[in-house]
């Protein structure tokens, strides 16, 4: 598995870049984490994105990072409304916030991995949220698990 620093990485997940360093397991939620949320996510449920970020706010009310709260909600209704509309499987969402940040992770059934694709001005809206999740997330990557993937990030407690 791979790890991505915040604005760092290779366009295509999964490469290999001087910014990429290998997953720990010291990850920012090591050690007794304080609270966590997981939920499944619906095949083709959109109302899964709102549920989501209405879920994870509520489990930050606790954490006091207000400019972080927000966009640990915007990079998490990004990978759940990947999994949503690029699967035709469900997914399971789990936020864990530890002393040290948050990390996020969405576990999907398809082995395919996303591609990083850099935004383009006349594309509309579509094809930006793994490149939000790339500049706004503190780590980020792709992990294999059995028959699919979990796409993840963290952000830090001490990053607000």
């Amino acid at each position: 598995m791979e790890r991505q620093a915040r604005r760092g990485g290779p366009i295509a997940i999964g490469g290999v870049s001087a910014k990429t360093v290998e997953d720990r397991t010291d990850d920012v939620t090591e050690r007794e984490p304080a609270a966590q949320l997981r939920r499944r996510l619906g095949r083709a449920d959109l109302r899964a994105v709102p549920e989501a970020r209405r879920a994870l706010r509520e489990l930050l009310g606790q954490w006091g990072k207000q400019g972080q709260s927000d966009v640990a909600e915007l990079l998490t209704s990004e990978l759940v409304t990947n999994a949503i509309v690029h699967t035709d499987h469900d997914a399971v969402l789990t936020a864990t916030v530890g002393p040290r940040g948050l990390r996020v992770e969405v576990r999907d059934f398809v082995a395919r991995r996303p591609r990083l694709r850099v935004p383009v001005a006349d594309d509309g809206t579509n094809g930006r949220g793994l490149f939000l999740v790339q500049s706004l997330a503190d780590a980020w990557g792709v992990r294999p698990h059995g028959v699919g993937k979990a796409v993840w990030f963290e952000l830090e407690a001490g990053a607000a």
